[in-house]
């Protein structure tokens, strides 16, 4: 089943279960997706809704720290909750070795011989990645690889 339709069947199941939290969920990740297919004027295909999704995710994440580092518990817990929903869309997440197997494939497959080259090595590895690990955490990784 394609994410988008995954997304809608979750959406009336949370509306059927009365799960506001749940449901208050789904619909900002369906209004996303559907503002950039309106902004960009395309269809989003499964791995532009996991981008999407991801960046969701990101943006919850640095909520959390922000509002835990204001004392806003309150605030971070319905952040946390939310990332907890998001993250039923999204693909398990890679192991730190399975991560890593994947920076030294793409830094031999690409050649990459420095930090010059970290740009190549990314652009491999993104694909392969993308909403199965922290991106951030994988570029400082592939950088202390190439140092």
């Amino acid at each position: 089943m394609a994410l988008i339709e995954q997304l809608k069947e979750e959406q009336k199941l949370a509306m059927k279960a009365k799960d506001k939290l749940r449901l208050g969920t789904i619909r900002l990740a369906l209004s996303a997706i559907k503002q950039r297919e309106v902004d960009e004027r395309i269809t989003l295909s499964d791995d532009d809704i996991l981008a999407v999704l991801t960046k969701m995710v990101k943006q919850r994440r640095d909520s959390v720290t922000q509002y835990e580092a204001a004392n806003r518990q309150d605030l971070a817990d319905a952040e946390k909750a939310e990332i907890v929903v998001l993250e039923e869309f999204m693909p398990q997440p890679l192991s730190e070795e399975e991560v890593s197997a994947l920076i030294d494939k793409a830094i031999s497959d690409s050649g990459a011989a420095g930090m010059q080259d970290m740009g190549n090595v990314m652009g491999v590895l993104k694909p392969l990645l993308q909403g199965r690990a922290d991106m951030g955490k994988v570029s400082g990784l592939v950088r202390s690889k190439l140092a």
